[in-house]
């Protein structure tokens, strides 16, 4: 076995199929028969053309929530074989095989055989729920219910928070109901919804806001959701140019503003065993939140429900067969 086949972003909308060869993994790597990968909504940007990227981008790349099957093993790699089942936190998982380093992945655990696993958004949730440090009795809007909003809602609600869930779809506000919200706001009205969560925490808004989308519009909603000596989480993934912020609200408040995204290796691998151990023990089954499926040569249409997302949209998975 030297080739493989990989997904290639060739231009903006233009992913290609190509046969290119199989990657060697090096010292303190392996290698991973890819099962499946999620599609991240950070995905859509380069799919969609960014100014700044040279297309094509490199075989596989763009797939960053790959788990699969060990079956090479590097040099200085140690507790790790052939066969080892493993979510890793890689780049290039939009093909059969991926490298990852041996400190960048976790083994999946017997109760996990059979499932999903893509481990770097939900090392996401978990990292950024550590990150908004959310206590019993307080209120915390989360605006955006996507796959990362649904965890968070689980998550928060579980720690003896009360929700309130703020997001565009009538299938997300159910979603969020479903996995423990205690309220939920459609977003389509500004005022209306600041109005909404003013009387619903008696003019004192909420002690923790998570902005979830990405967007400016939901970015400016979240702050002025936020109370006095409150923290705005960012937990969207902003990338597709500058943002505006009222400053003078921020510090009228006299808030924490935290970006939840990790780049700290050690601590997206904690947030990887986090997630693993919730899973594997029942504490969170994130199963009904994959909700297409595609094979690996359709990825491009992955990407397009992603950022359509017809009606019960929550995440795609691509498999590899």
């Amino acid at each position: 076995m030297t080739t493989m086949r990989a997904a290639v972003l060739a231009a903006p909308g233009d992913m290609r199929m190509e046969t290119v060869a199989v990657p060697e993994p090096g010292e303190g790597e392996v290698r991973v028969r890819i099962e499946g990968c999620g599609v991240c909504a950070s995905n859509l940007e380069p799919w969609g053309g960014l100014p700044w990227l040279s297309y094509p981008l490199e075989a596989g790349g763009l797939g960053h929530e790959g788990w699969g099957r060990i079956d090479a093993v590097g040099s200085g790699v140690d507790g790790l074989a052939v066969g080892d089942r493993v979510a890793m936190l890689s780049g290039h998982s939009f093909a059969a095989y991926d490298i990852a380093r041996a400190d960048a992945l976790v083994k999946l655990p017997p109760e996990l055989d059979g499932k999903p696993f893509p481990g770097e958004p939900l090392s996401c949730a978990f990292n950024i729920f550590r990150r908004s440090d959310i206590r019993a009795g307080q209120t915390v809007a989360i605006v955006g219910i996507g796959f990362l909003g649904a965890i968070l809602t689980k998550l928060a609600s579980d720690a003896g928070a009360r929700v309130i869930a703020i997001s565009r779809r009538e299938s997300s506000l159910e979603l969020a109901r479903a996995w423990g919200a205690a309220e939920t706001i459609p977003m389509d009205d500004h005022w209306a919804i600041i109005e909404r969560v003013r009387a619903l925490t008696e003019d004192r808004f909420c002690e923790r806001v998570i902005e979830a989308v990405g967007k400016q519009w939901p970015l400016d909603l979240a702050a002025e959701l936020i109370g006095f000596g409150g923290r705005l989480v960012i937990a969207g993934y902003h990338q597709d140019g500058p943002r505006q912020v009222n400053m003078q609200a921020w510090n009228w408040k006299g808030i924490d503003v935290i970006n939840a995204h990790e780049r700290d290796p050690a601590v997206c691998l904690a947030g990887l065993r986090e997630a693993v151990d919730a899973v594997a023990s029942g504490r969170l089954d994130p199963t009904p939140l994959y909700t297409h499926h595609y094979p690996l040569e359709r990825v491009g249409e992955a990407l397009d429900a992603t950022r359509d997302k017809p009606d019960g949209f929550v995440k795609a998975l691509v498999t590899v067969e």
